[in-house]
């Protein structure tokens, strides 16, 4: 017992100790969420006397469920049966070994992966983009809509063949007896909500059950959650409301927001001791997270004393603050930090690719997490293999890359006749179709496709034609003759891809203006010394995307692009205040040093634009600027309140009086205005 308490302050002590009803704890960043969560699983085991058997711990990713076992398991003795601590996604695969017998399936069944499930789409339906099937599908399924709701819900006539595709998906499913990942939650909920008695019983089974990062749980999940503490309503959440940057892969933050809502009841602790970062990094953080008003309200307190300010670092362009950046990591390293002791973070990937030259060209290493290096991405070697055939006509390697994207009908299997008919010729597969007559031609291939190729080959000669009169008209000509956008068309990261893409434009025209003599192979060249980075034996400092880091921690962090439009990112369905917490969750990954950089200017969409300063910089106490967003106030409509002469009551209304908020609260029938600063929220 001792063991378990003698780590854990005050607030986490607490939440701990209450065992029964709805728990919400909040867990800023750094605050010993993890310590928590085994803390309570090993009281309710060691210190209530629960049965192991009878507690179920649900998170996100195996990592973590791996990482609360080894420590939840150190705190315990003599465990005849190890509690159930997993992801959502297994305990669904567990439930449904067990029960899925209930809706006339075998319990033999296989679960299969993205890539499965994407092939098994693509056999269906080539024709719509497979990753904007494969997206749709997982989107109806979360949303518990069989293809039948999905097909009636269909506006436009793309949607209702994606409905019909969904169809054939799920039978072809059913008939090979398959679930995809979709499945291991949504089939889970579907037998709860028809079968009482299966509730009841799971229910009773799992009558203590806590949940790790609640902010990333969607509609589903909650509904699943609703079903499991049917019986008892023993339900503990750990998260943080200004960390939930997930909304756009279905995260929904209200379940977080208004948990006590969902389970009347709650028991509220706020985990605000922060154990991770150095003073200076805290107050910004804090108070750029106030501006946001859909929160719950907390404040990190600092527990490692002072540190370094923060450093703002202005640039006038993208290469010089790679230049910067550079000499400040080499400095680092110098003085004997450990590389993978620093991380550099963005909002947007397409941002990575000056950073990572400026790296090379400084000798450090760098991994690069949760994604590829600019270079390696498809879309970008599509491009290059493009230059490559235009300046190489016998490049058969790149041709081949090339000759279906865009789609042209051109299967494998004519490709490969082609260059067995080229070969045996002792001929590039370019020269061998410019050369053969239409009508030989298509002896060997379909007549469509004979011509398709013929005409690919005139294209390309015409743009080569282009490069030898103006190399800077040369990326235009290559877009609008073969219109390489299409290719990702329709896919869930579409707009990344094109930005990558115009990044690379704009790479290639600035390249033009400082060499515009050079040629296209010279380009090539260039662009081969600054994508195939030396393998560098030894420690590599990180780079990612700030979703890529949530969870993650380094002594010292760099933020570029600290501009209006990349962080925030303004338009496209954005989210002011999920941008405003993204910041936060960057802000927060620092231990020692915190560096935020911005420039005057970025290539941005093939052409270089004129940036703003974030407002970020502002709304985090950084600098003075004539942009005034109002702080929050850390209640809402529907807190439970307590004034000291009115007693206890329900906020029914939130608005500004001033400098304060002014609360309307339902005092058991009474009504009243009170300012915010006079009553706290229970």
């Amino acid at each position: 017992m001792e063991k378990i308490f003698e780590k854990l302050n005050e607030s986490q002590t607490a939440a701990v100790k209450q065992t029964e009803g709805p728990v919400l704890i909040l867990a800023g960043a750094g605050s010993g969420k993890t310590t928590t969560v085994v803390s309570r699983l090993a009281y309710l085991i060691e210190g209530v006397g629960i049965p192991a058997s009878n507690t179920l711990t649900l998170t996100f990713t195996n990592k973590a469920a791996k990482e609360m076992r080894e420590r939840s398991s150190s705190m315990m003795k003599n465990l005849s049966f190890p509690p159930l601590l997993c992801t959502f996604h297994k305990f669904g695969l567990l439930f449904l070994k067990f029960n899925i017998h209930l809706l006339n399936r075998q319990n033999n069944f296989v679960v299969i992966d993205t890539d499965d499930k994407k092939r098994i789409i693509k056999k269906i339906n080539s024709e719509i983009p497979t990753p904007l099937i494969a997206s749709e599908i997982s989107r109806y399924k979360n949303s518990l809509l069989n293809p039948e709701d999905a097909y009636k819900q269909a506006e436009y006539f793309n949607y209702q063949q994606i409905a019909k595709i969904y169809e054939e998906y799920e039978t072809y499913l059913l008939e090979n007896n398959l679930v995809d990942f979709d499945d291991l939650i949504a089939l889970t909920y579907k037998l709860l909500d028809k079968n009482e008695d299966l509730t009841r019983a799971t229910s009773e089974k799992y009558r203590y059950i806590m949940v790790d990062e609640y902010q990333d749980t969607n509609e589903l999940q909650l509904k699943l959650l609703q079903k499991l503490c049917s019986a008892h309503n023993n339900l503990c959440v750990v998260g943080d409301d200004d960390q939930s940057i997930y909304g756009w892969r279905g995260a929904h933050i209200r379940n977080i927001m208004e948990f006590d809502q969902d389970f009347n009841g709650t028991s509220v602790f706020k985990l605000e001791e922060n154990y991770r970062s150095r003073e200076p990094i805290l107050k910004v953080a804090n108070s750029l997270i106030e501006h946001n008003r859909s929160r719950l309200g907390k404040k990190l307190i600092p527990t490692r004393g002072s540190g370094e300010d923060v450093t703002i670092l202005n640039s006038n362009d993208e290469n010089e603050e790679a230049r910067k950046i550079a000499s400040k990591v080499a400095k680092l390293l110098d003085s004997g930090v450990k590389a993978e002791d620093i991380a550099v973070l963005y909002r947007v990937n397409v941002l990575s690719r000056s950073i990572e030259e400026g790296l090379n060209r400084a000798g450090i290493a760098y991994k690069l997490v949760g994604g590829l290096r600019f270079y390696d991405r498809a879309e970008i070697k599509d491009l290059i293999s493009y230059i490559r055939v235009i300046t190489n006509f016998h490049d058969d390697f790149s041709f081949k890359r090339i000759v279906n994207k865009p789609k042209r009908g051109l299967g494998k299997a004519s490709v490969d006749k082609i260059e067995l008919a080229a070969h045996a010729n002792e001929s590039s597969i370019f020269d061998y179709i410019e050369k053969i007559s239409l009508s030989d031609l298509e002896i060997l291939v379909k007549n469509k496709n004979a011509k398709t190729l013929k005409k690919f080959v005139k294209d390309i000669q015409s743009v080569a034609k282009v490069v030898a009169e103006s190399t800077y008209n040369f990326i235009d000509v290559l877009e609008e003759t073969f219109h390489l956008k299409n290719i990702y068309a329709g896919m869930p990261d579409e707009a990344e891809k094109i930005l990558n893409m115009d990044e690379f434009y704009g790479l290639f025209r600035d390249f033009v203006k400082n060499s515009p003599e050079a040629s296209l192979d010279e380009f090539l060249n260039e662009l081969t010394l600054q994508s195939e980075q030396d393998q560098v034996e030894g420690e590599s400092i990180y780079m990612m995307s700030i979703h890529a880091s949530k969870g993650l921690e380094f002594d010292h962090i760099f933020i570029i692009g600290m501009e209006e439009g990349f962080l925030p990112l303004i338009g496209d369905g954005s989210d002011l205040e999920e941008e405003r917490r993204l910041g936060y969750v960057s802000f927060t990954r620092a231990k020692e040093t915190l560096t935020l950089s911005h420039v005057g200017s970025r290539f941005y969409k093939g052409r270089r634009s004129d940036l703003q300063k974030s407002r970020f910089f502002n709304e985090a106490g950084l600098c003075e600027g004539s942009l005034i967003v109002e702080k929050n106030t850390a209640f809402k409509k529907g807190d439970l309140v307590r004034h000291k002469i009115f007693g206890t009551g329900r906020v029914t209304g939130v608005s500004k009086s001033g400098r304060e908020f002014k609360l309307n609260i339902n005092f058991a029938g009474t009504k009243r205005d009170i300012l915010a600063s006079f009553v706290e929220r229970l």
